[in-house]
């Protein structure tokens, strides 16, 4: 099959290359899906570069974390699909392998497309949606009446959040670019800043929660925004976090999604609810995938770029 693999660490222009690699064996618990479209997200180029791990490669490995296809094959074990089921995935990241032409994937991470998708959207939506929905559900309590504010709104955490908190009953301030804010209050949020023209600490306060998805300066004058008490959740590690909650009497966390097929699952409900939309900014042949990490690379991105794996 035709995969995008690494044989080393380093630069994505360096070391992403698309070649030749086995289908991967399937086993008890697993479904091989027939990919059709593959996501593309920050942490890609990272494991590409290396941060996400000290070990050093011990051959090819095929990249890429969240996918759409259809089933091809089952393991002997498997309950919930069948072959020709057409599905979605945030895969193990410990194993990978989506920016390929098959994949196997646990049946535990797996959850039905949803059928008003096309495969590009359905694969733009895993990683940053059930990234989005733990933020807000599991590392923090949002539900009616919760002040969240949202920043980066319009990339993928952030578009998917501003929608997920709207179905939670949330009151929504978010930040996002002036060319985008038209697409965020779309979404959902009851106020957009742009985070140009106002510095978003000198005109919000009192907020239950924080999303960030920027770090660096947002995320340290995100503290002050918050009521005593509240919680500042972060795909971003936070530095010094307990002497920071300590100063500001709030909650901090930084986070990492996990793949959760159950949580997938209810996504899709939310999608085919009119509750839940992809946004779609760009999509690159697999031929350029080391194109496509460096799109994400450059960030800036209005919702997700995504692989079209077959045509």
């Amino acid at each position: 099959m035709k995969a995008a693999v690494i044989t080393q660490y380093g630069q994505v222009r360096d070391v992403v290359r698309v070649a030749d690699a086995p289908v991967p064996a399937v086993g008890p618990q697993d479904v091989l899906i027939e990919v059709r479209a593959a996501g593309v997200n920050p942490v890609d180029h990272l494991i590409v570069k290396g941060f996400m791990s000290a070990d050093a490669l011990a051959g090819p490995v095929v990249i890429g974390n969240e996918l759409a296809g259809v089933v091809s094959k089952v393991g002997a074990e498997v309950t919930r699909f069948a072959v020709g089921d057409e599905v979605f995935s945030r895969v193990d990241p410990r194993v990978g392998g989506a920016f390929a032409e098959y994949a196997a994937v646990d049946q535990s991470l797996v959850a039905a497309k949803p059928a008003a998708l096309t495969f590009e959207e359905a694969a733009s939506l895993p990683l940053v949606a059930l990234t989005a929905l733990q933020a807000l559900t599991e590392q923090s309590d949002v539900r009616a009446g919760t002040r969240v504010l949202i920043h980066g709104a319009a990339g993928g955490v952030g578009s998917a959040a501003v929608q997920i908190a709207k179905t939670l009953g949330a009151e929504i301030v978010a930040t996002a670019s002036a060319d985008t804010v038209d697409l965020v209050r779309e979404l959902g949020a009851d106020r957009v800043i742009d985070y140009r023209a106002e510095k978003f600490d000198e005109v919000v306060s009192d907020v239950d929660v924080v999303l960030d998805t920027i770090g660096g300066e947002t995320q340290e004058r995100s503290f002050g925004v918050l009521k005593t008490g509240g919680t500042l959740v972060s795909t971003i590690p936070i530095a010094d976090a307990e002497a920071k909650k300590a100063r500001w009497n709030v909650e901090a966390r930084s986070f990492f999604m996990h793949p959760d097929g159950e949580q997938l699952a209810h996504l899709a409900g939310l999608v085919e609810a009119g509750q839940l939309r992809p946004i779609v900014e760009m999509v690159f042949p697999l031929d350029e995938a080391a194109a496509a990490l460096q799109k994400v690379e450059r960030g800036g991105a209005r919702g997700k770029t995504v692989i079209a794996v077959r045509a």
